[in-house]
């Protein structure tokens, strides 16, 4: 089991960047499949990325391809978003998740652990 931990949500204005930190403990993230994803009020929680435990396979959702960068740092135990070009849509609780294996679906339900998450709030 993993527990998670985000950190770096906070209020932007429309164009402006944030940095997002997911810390794991509990176990090593070095064989671990980890992801973003994120919830906006009254919308379902989407994928927004996902990263191999190698770190040489990612998957973007299309509305961040450009904007957003998921890296890891498994000597860390730390995966990071780092998001610029922020918009309003961007608006949302990002949260952090992890689950065994390779493959980087976009399926919350292939996720099996998950933080609290943390608010990001970009204003226009």
């Amino acid at each position: 089991q993993v527990q998670l931990v985000e950190s770096g949500g906070g209020w932007v204005q429309a164009g402006g960047s944030l940095r997002l930190s997911c810390a794991a403990s509990g176990r090593t993230i070095s064989t671990v499949t980890m992801a973003w994803f994120r919830q906006a009020p009254g919308k379902e929680r989407e994928f927004v990325v996902g990263i191999s435990w190698s770190g040489t396979r990612t998957n973007y959702a299309d509305s961040v391809k450009g904007r957003f960068t998921i890296s890891r740092d498994n000597a860390k135990n730390t995966v990071y978003l780092q998001m610029s070009s922020l918009k309003p849509e961007d608006t949302a609780v990002y949260y952090c998740a992890a689950r065994l294996g390779t493959a980087v679906p976009v399926s919350n339900n292939e996720y099996i652990n998950w933080g609290q998450g943390t608010q990001v709030t970009v204003s226009s």
